[in-house]
């Protein structure tokens, strides 16, 4: 609450306090989307591993077209895109519940990933734009933990909505989606419309000197696929999680994050993105493989928080971005990056929902292999980053670059 105050304090019409308003708006939506998945396919659209694959990889087809942002930005700005993408969210969440068949499902989830995935790869462009490199880390960190606040009020309604007053499904969705579009609404008409402080390419950026940065981002899309995809999956179909037990769940990560994003946060600003990503890629070894053979519920659950506490690490690869990129080049890259995380994201739910019917445990081993891929790729991350100093290995010179690149 004292950060609010301090927000409030120096006005709160400001872009940082914008970011954290449509950061809150997001898990309204989303959250409620992510409680209910799993049994609502199971129990209305009776779905196996092999229909969650196949949904879960529809889901990923917007963010492996998130470069396309991009051509929209020729003709809306793009905090107005920000707005319509939070809109069509809550749209695509709202209407969830009342198409409970296997076509329904993907229809509907394809609409809500749409927003979601244009609007994610946005705020990553507008936040590296408006927050200062020093302050970068912090005030991503304070993103994430208003989100999981949000995320906490979400979940605690599910887990009411669904213990104490029977709600049907189709009502959860209707409430979570509709709040998220009121919001997108409200914040289009309070803020004004900031201008940029550097004029944005409107056109695709690739450059050689952004290698360790799309591979770090590639390998995070691949195993954190493992973990959204699965993870849950395996706490409803192995183990008989209910709905409010999911969202319980969901509620300890949510309350964990609060508290620990904006320390994380902080920690990578002292620290560094390098030792960051070290400690991150080496505990999710640990975590995977511990999913591959757990038998127990409780111990389960245990590893499902402890995963989900390395996801603010992620801070660290896109303050490392920030300070090795162009500043012109952040809204295009943000959508190119967003891409390459969903290449794989695209495939490895369907393979994986397949190889999830022989077995389980060579999934979560593969995301084991993933993370050791990625630990491999962040020994390779400088202790300072910077414009031609991106990679300790494979270092292409700034100067060299040339325009097209």
């Amino acid at each position: 609450m004292s950060i609010w105050r301090g927000y409030l304090a120096q006005g709160w019409r400001r872009q940082e306090v914008l970011l954290l308003l449509m950061a809150g708006a997001v898990p309204l939506s989303f959250a409620t989307w992510q409680a209910l998945l799993n049994n609502f396919a199971i129990e209305r659209a009776a779905f196996t591993g092999a229909e969650m694959g196949i949904l879960q990889s529809l889901r990923e087809v917007p963010g492996f077209l998130a470069f396309t942002v991009v051509f929209l930005l020729l003709i809306i700005r793009e905090q107005r895109l920000a707005f319509v993408s939070l809109i069509l969210l809550g749209f695509g969440t709202a209407i969830t519940g009342f198409f409970p068949s296997i076509i329904g499902l993907y229809i509907t989830t394809v609409i809500m990933s749409v927003g979601y995935h244009y609007y994610e790869t946005l705020q990553v462009s507008l936040s590296l734009q408006w927050i200062d490199k020093s302050r970068a880390p912090e005030v991503l960190g304070r993103i994430i933990a208003v989100g999981s606040f949000t995320s906490i009020v979400t979940f605690g309604l599910i887990w009411l909505s669904s213990e104490l007053f029977a709600l049907d499904f189709k009502w959860i969705y209707v409430i979570g989606g509709g709040a998220t579009a009121i919001i997108a609404l409200a914040s289009w008409a309070a803020y004004p419309l900031y201008e940029e402080k550097v004029h944005q390419h409107r056109h695709m950026v690739l450059r050689k000197r952004y290698w360790l940065y799309y591979a770090l981002v590639f390998m995070s899309g691949a195993r954190r696929q493992i973990f959204i995809v699965f993870a849950g999956f395996l706490m409803v179909e192995k183990f008989g999680f209910s709905v409010a037990q999911i969202a319980l769940l969901f509620l300890v990560n949510a309350g964990i994050n609060i508290w620990l994003a904006p320390i994380i946060g902080r920690w990578i600003g002292r620290w560094g993105e390098r030792k960051a990503l070290i400690f991150e890629y080496i505990g999710l070894i640990g975590v995977f493989t511990a999913y591959a053979f757990v038998d127990n519920a409780v111990i389960a659950a245990g590893l499902y928080l402890v995963d989900h506490m390395f996801f603010a690490l992620a801070i660290a690869i896109k303050t490392y971005f920030q300070k090795i990129a162009d500043p012109a080049d952040i809204a295009a890259t943000a959508g190119v990056s967003f891409s390459i995380n969903h290449i794989a994201a695209v495939v490895i739910p369907v393979a994986f929902g397949l190889v999830w019917l022989a077995s389980p445990a060579a999934v979560f081993l593969a995301g084991s292999a993933m993370a050791l891929c990625s630990l491999i790729l962040a020994l390779n991350v400088p202790t300072r980053p910077q414009p031609g100093n991106e990679a300790l290995i494979g270092r292409v010179g700034a100067g060299r670059l040339s325009a097209a690149e």
